[in-house]
Formats: structure tokens, C-alpha cells, sequence
């Protein structure tokens, strides 16, 4: 798994990670974006974490 400096970067050098980020919705590349992942391994694991939440969720952060 290759780790990039930040998402900018990953998107930059990683034709498979942009595709990916290309077709999410805007909701969720904007949680991607908050998280600033590093790896195409983080970025599904952030969407897959999004897209489970029910839509009328409010996100909680301690």
C-alpha cells in the first residue's frame, strides 16, 4: 500500500484512487477531504463509514 503526503497527492500520482474519488458523491468526497487520507485503502474505508451512516445522521466528534 503506497502512502502519499496528503489526498492532493494521492489523487495526483494514483489514476485508481482518483476514478474512485471522481465517482462518489459530493457528500462523501467531502468527508474524504476532512479526513486528508493518504492511501486508496483509507479513502474506501472513510466512504464505506459515510455511506453507512444514515442520511438524517448527525456526525458526533469527542
Amino acid at each position: 500500500m503506497a502512502e502519499y503526503l496528503c489526498l492532493t497527492d494521492l489523487l495526483d500520482s494514483d489514476l485508481t484512487s482518483y476514478e474512485y474519488f471522481c465517482s462518489l458523491p459530493e457528500n462523501v468526497k467531502k468527508a474524504v477531504e476532512e479526513e486528508d487520507v493518504r492511501t486508496f485503502e483509507e479513502m474506501q474505508s472513510v466512504a464505506r463509514q459515510k455511506r453507512e451512516l444514515p442520511s438524517d445522521a448527525v456526525d458526533v466528534f469527542i
